[in-house]
């Protein structure tokens, strides 16, 4: 099925609770700011649902064994490895994905705070972004987010529906998390990183954080 992407947009299909996600956004919007054009590229957040492609709950050990890499990419960010008990481990992340989704009612900027406000608060502050009262207190934290609407809205479930329909109509085109789909018909897996596995560390083979950049003013250009 083909993924329509709006002028004015990138199309994002990722997970919340993923770290190379994570970091490309962080880059994303350090991007587009500097080329000033925050009103111009919105992100069009779509889900791509990890625990359910690997079939088993988000891994801490693996994670946390993510940490350095990150760290060392984008230590601007605030990574840490989990600093509360094993048993506070958010094991799914599907609630904080839907916050996102139902906060696109309210706009793409909403929906953006509230995105990055989540993951920071998973991968810089250890909180448990499984539970409904902590996703809501981060919403409550983000001035562009109207916390008593979402709450209604993941109270009625009003954007999982939607939100599940379209991860299992495009699931297979895309090629994992994160995936940028542009107005121009071009798409991007994981911009400017080449990495390979040891002993289910990550290494990088490769980073072009200029890859950002470009891709921004692709986007602005389509």
């Amino acid at each position: 099925m083909t993924i329509h992407v709006a002028p004015g947009t990138v199309v994002l299909y990722s997970d919340v609770a993923c770290g190379w996600a994570t970091l490309a956004l962080h880059r994303f919007y350090a991007a587009r700011r500097e080329a000033g054009l925050e009103e111009d590229v919105r992100v069009d957040h779509r889900l791509f649902l990890l625990e359910d492609v690997n079939a088993f709950p988000l891994p801490k050990a693996f994670v946390d064994g993510e940490i350095p890499v990150f760290a060392e990419l984008a230590p601007d960010f605030g990574w840490q490895r989990w600093q509360r008990p094993d048993a506070d481990w958010p094991v799914t992340s599907l609630l904080a994905n839907e916050a996102v989704h139902a906060a696109k009612t309210q706009g793409p900027a909403a929906s953006e705070e509230l995105d990055l406000a989540l993951r920071r608060a998973f991968f810089a502050e250890s909180r448990t972004v499984s539970m409904l009262h902590e996703v809501l207190a981060v919403a409550e934290a983000c001035p562009g987010v109207d916390a008593a609407a979402l709450r209604e809205a993941l109270d009625d479930g009003r954007a999982r529906g939607r939100m599940m329909r379209d991860y299992r109509s495009h699931r297979d085109a895309v090629q994992g998390s994160p995936h940028f789909f542009l107005a121009d018909g071009s798409d991007v897996h994981n911009p400017g990183i080449e990495k390979h596995l040891e002993d289910d560390v990550p290494v990088v083979d490769r980073d072009d954080p200029d890859a950002m950049a470009r891709l921004v003013r692709r986007a602005a250009a389509a």
